[in-house]
């Protein structure tokens, strides 16, 4: 006898088939199999009684306030519990009902679906970078004086610049990169902004470099509209910008050169993200924002599938935070983007730790190893070998495939 707690659709689908089941039973089936929680939040008691009833009568459940029921508050969340099938059903009930159902039935559609959905292709100026068959990898080079890892490059550009970003971006390649990210402009706790003259002196002519030298995409970690267009005219195809898009001109940018964006979570500016961290709701506050980030870079042109996602580990967040958004990564999935999440070689790591700040290592593979396994489309890392294999062999348990 074997018990099984959960399983993916692939592993539920092999066991039918080592059954012997019928392939068109088992499509019928795996919704079953499928399992959801789904929690909504303030919905007025009238509506919140019928959803009640509704699961109840499709053999499913729902979790409301108690004072909902006894008419005590007017509004109480919500927590669905049921199968895909059950939520399907569900879903076909409420399109014909009044009291907004109808809307709410069409967000449960499209959620569910955003959540389930693993076949994400990312659309760059040059091909197409496919996310759906494993975590991709973004190796970090640091053009900075002042990196928190220390490991920038910066040498004053002296003549061996341009050679030392080289030879860092085929090292990372060579060991597994699958994306290049450039940064000319730390964004440590406390760091100050460098003017858009020093930071395209950094960054601008190691995009010329290197566009010619490896065959990778080069990303350009960067807030600034100025410093995006430069390098996206040099060659970048992604810009990955910390402030989420606040800047409408980074918007207008990105849309022009077609280039893809990734929109970060933070809370304040690097300067003083760390001094007054609160949240109403960490999860809910930081999808919050993406949403509107995601929604004000499409009404400005820039195309669906050229959209990631990061929630901004260390930027605005305590070590407890950041442990939390990493155990609830699947949370981030409704929003329909691929997740970039950049865990390595922070604060938080060393905390937990409780090591110093230059043994990072063994807990960034850790904590990108159990993002990957939330929901993690790209990884953003310094110890690109090691991080590397780690995800060869978490994937290899997930899939079940031998390596």
């Amino acid at each position: 006898m074997r018990i099984f707690r959960f399983s993916s659709s692939e592993d539920v689908s092999r066991i039918m088939s080592e059954i012997g089941a019928d392939p068109y039973g088992i499509k019928i089936m795996l919704p079953k199999a499928s399992a959801f929680l789904i929690r909504l939040k303030a919905v007025n008691n009238v509506v919140a009684n019928i959803l009640k009833q509704e699961m109840l009568a499709l053999g499913a459940d729902a979790a409301v306030a108690r004072g909902s029921l006894t008419g005590s508050i007017k509004k109480t969340d919500i927590l669905l519990i049921g199968q895909l099938a059950q939520f399907n059903a569900l879903i076909s009930k409420l399109k014909i009902q009044p009291f907004g159902l109808q809307k709410l039935a069409e967000d449960l559609d499209g959620s569910i679906k955003k959540f389930t959905q693993t076949d994400f292709v990312l659309a760059l100026r040059k091909g197409r970078l496919d996310l759906g068959q494993r975590a991709k990898i973004m190796g970090i080079i640091n053009l900075t004086p002042d990196s928190f890892s220390h490991d920038g490059i910066y040498q004053r550009f002296n003549r061996d610049y341009l050679d030392l970003a080289l030879k860092k971006a085929q090292a990372l390649v060579k060991d597994g990169a699958d994306l290049i990210d450039l940064g000319g402009q730390s964004s440590r706790p406390g760091a100050k902004s460098v003017s858009i003259k020093e930071e395209l002196r950094r960054t601008e002519p190691v995009v010329k470099f290197l566009v010619k030298k490896i065959k990778v995409p080069i990303s350009v970690d960067t807030n600034k509209p100025e410093v995006a267009k430069a390098v996206l005219d040099a060659g970048a195809q992604i810009i990955n910008d910390i402030s989420g898009l606040r800047d409408s001109r980074m918007i207008k940018v990105v849309a022009r050169f077609k280039a893809a964006v990734v929109i970060m979570h933070m809370l304040g500016k690097p300067v003083n993200m760390q001094k007054n961290i609160v949240y109403e709701s960490l999860i809910d506050d930081i999808t919050g924002f993406l949403r509107n980030s995601i929604d004000a870079a499409q009404a400005g042109g820039i195309l669906p599938e050229k959209i990631m996602v990061d929630p901004g580990l260390g930027f605005g967040k305590n070590p407890g935070q950041n442990l939390e958004i990493i155990k609830h990564l699947e949370e981030f999935k409704p929003l329909g983007k691929p997740i970039l999440i950049g865990p390595s070689r922070k604060s938080f790591i060393a905390k937990v730790l409780k090591s110093d700040s230059e043994n990072r290592s063994s807990g960034s593979i850790a904590a990108c190893v159990m993002a990957v396994e939330r929901g993690a489309n790209i990884v953003r890392v310094h110890d690109v070998k090691e991080v590397s294999q780690a995800l060869k062999i978490t994937e290899s348990v997930l899939k079940n495939v031998n390596s």
